[in-house]
Parts: structure tokens; C-alpha cells; sequence
């Protein structure tokens, strides 16, 4: 059982937790940098395969790297969208992958448990999605600890792994800037630049069949 406050510190750092975009050059200590990766290992997996790995990456030149194979992405996705779209989405900051103190690339080995994974054998992608969950762990345990983060999801997998000479059957799932900020939003970033808003949960919600509500 958990405390009324308990309860309520859990519901507000879900409520809290935001993506951010720029850092400060404070360190962060090893031991939160720890209780972070742990939270993040003890997240739910398929068939407990626990798929994750974190490489943490705090030399300029390598961040330097991964902020330019992000930026190339960036400019390349940029022909999807016209007019006040395009313009929104070009101002969206890659530079907190230079700017962070700590970049943590997770990793995912589809292949961590053999070949028959309990649960996975009918739906394969469930080694990533479990890699995900890891994500969410470590985002709340990161806005707990008053830390900011930021998720990178445009780039071209191959550039990473050539950067950070990850084995061609492994997959990074996601680039994370970790850090202080003195610029934590009220609102979502995206929802903030009216790119887009939070969706009603009531529509979102079907009875029984889909469509039903």
C-alpha cells in the first residue's frame, strides 16, 4: 500500500516530466546518475530478456558527433513538412545532446535471451517496446531528482552506431540528454509551439469494440 502522499508525488512527477531542450553544464553526481540507470533496469520486460543497455557518453567530441548525425536527420525530415510546419519543426533544438552534461544512448539486443523469449516469439517488436518502458523509468526517476531530459528520435540508426561502435544487430532505440535546466516548461514544448494539442482521453476511450464508446 502506498501513502495518500506517496500516491500523490507519483501522479505529479507523471504530470511533471517534460522534454527538454536546453541544459546547463552542471555535473551531475555519479550516485544520481546510478539511481536513475537503476530505476531504468528495473522496468518491466518481455519474458524478463531486460533487452537495455546505457552508453553513457560525456566526451564533447563524441557528443559533437552525435548532435551533427542528429542535425542531419533533422534538415532531412524538414522536406515532410510546408510553411509554418517547416518552420516549427526546423527551431526544434538538437544542440542539448552537445549541451548536456551526459548523452545516454539506449540500446536494445533483440537477441538477449535466445531465440525463444517468453512472450516475444508472436510479437517481436515487444524487445523494443520493453526498452521503452526502461526510457520511461529513467525519464520520471530523472524529473524526480529535479534533473532534466531530453529524447532524440531523428536520426539515421547506422550514423549512431557508427559513432558509438555499436554491434550492427544492436539497436539504439533512443538518444537522451541528461541535465539541469533553468527552462522547464509548464506546458509540452510541441504543445507550447502550437504544433500540436493534448488529445481529450474521452475520445480516445472505446467499450468492448473499437469505435464503441
Amino acid at each position: 500500500m502506498f501513502t495518500k502522499e506517496e500516491k500523490e508525488a507519483i501522479y505529479k512527477v507523471i504530470y511533471h516530466r517534460r522534454d527538454i531542450r536546453s541544459f546547463l553544464s552542471t555535473p551531475i553526481p555519479e550516485n544520481t546518475i546510478h539511481k536513475i540507470l537503476n530505476a531504468a533496469h528495473h522496468a518491466p520486460s518481455v519474458g524478463f530478456m531486460q533487452p537495455w543497455n546505457f552508453i553513457l557518453v560525456s566526451s564533447n567530441e563524441i557528443k559533437e558527433k552525435l548532435a551533427w548525425a542528429a542535425d542531419k536527420e533533422r534538415r532531412a525530415l524538414a522536406i515532410h513538412y510546408e510553411g509554418e510546419k517547416e518552420t516549427k519543426f526546423l527551431s526544434l533544438k538538437v544542440e542539448g545532446l552537445k549541451e548536456s552534461p551526459l548523452t545516454i544512448c539506449v540500446t536494445c539486443d533483440p537477441t538477449r535471451g535466445g531465440s525463444h523469449i517468453l512472450g516475444r516469439n508472436s510479437i517481436p517488436e515487444t524487445d523494443a517496446l520493453s526498452t521503452a518502458c526502461a526510457i520511461q523509468n529513467m525519464w520520471l526517476a530523472a524529473s524526480a531528482e529535479g534533473l532534466a531530459m531530453g529524447w532524440v528520435s531523428f536520426y539515421k540508426k547506422n550514423d549512431i552506431r557508427d559513432i558509438l561502435e555499436i554491434p550492427p544487430h544492436i539497436e539504439p532505440i533512443a538518444l537522451i540528454s541528461i541535465g539541469y535546466t533553468d527552462d522547464y516548461p509548464e506546458k509540452p514544448i510541441l504543445e507550447l509551439a502550437d504544433w500540436e494539442k493534448r488529445r481529450s482521453l474521452d475520445n480516445l476511450i472505446f467499450q468492448n469494440k473499437w469505435g464503441e464508446n
